[in-house]
């Protein structure tokens, strides 16, 4: 089986990486494995179609600390935690915060390769939906600070006339500024302006 997911693993225990990257490369998978939450940061490649194996507890940066940070970057990547000291709390947190499942020490690399199998379209998901967020982002990013004033206003349902008083601009200048916004967000009907304007925001 080839696959075109990467699985990183972030554990401080050398057997543990050894044997997880023998596992699932023999089973296709691209594997990249560090000891440190801080080393994965580093070098984690967001444009990459990818699963995170943790541990929970290391040396520095946590398995769970790790999770916060990257809920905090919005890094929307499935985790799953592994650890000898787990506990129902720990897990129910874990999950809440967004982990995809949680395996205790010693477990069945069987297991492992289940839990990994399931977890790729759920990772090509992801994968997907964030590369839309960057294009949606690189299109926003091309309109000018008037151009999202009369976004911001379209997208509250403000009519032209509304939107040229509040901004104190003509119906004319409203008009031209729609059609510069549509062009430069390659849609032709307000609906898709809409869908590019909400998907933005609701990522943010």
């Amino acid at each position: 089986m080839t696959t075109n997911s990467t699985i990183y693993i972030v554990d401080d225990d050398d057997a543990v990486r050894d044997s997880l990257r023998f596992l699932l490369e023999t089973n296709g998978y691209n594997v990249l494995t560090f000891s440190s939450g801080e080393e994965f940061l580093e070098k984690y490649d967001p444009t990459l179609v990818s699963i995170l194996i943790t541990d929970v507890r290391m040396p520095g940066m946590s398995g769970l600390q790790l999770q916060e940070e990257l809920n905090a970057r919005k890094v929307n990547i499935p985790i799953v935690f592994i650890t000898g000291h787990g506990n129902v709390p720990m897990a129910v947190n874990t999950l809440k915060q967004g982990a995809m499942d949680f395996i205790e020490k010693p477990f069945n690399l069987s297991d492992i390769q289940e839990v990994i199998s399931n977890l790729t379209s759920e990772a090509q998901a992801r994968a997907d939906a964030a590369q839309n967020q960057r294009a949606n982002e690189e299109l926003l990013n091309r309109l000018t600070s008037r151009e999202q004033q009369v976004l911001g206003r379209i997208v509250a349902g403000r009519l032209n006339k509304q939107i040229a008083d509040d901004l104190n601009i003509s119906i004319k200048t409203v008009e031209a500024h729609r059609a510069n916004i549509m062009e430069k967000l390659q849609v032709s009907t307000v609906a898709d302006l809409m869908k590019v304007a909400l998907h933005s925001q609701k990522e943010a």
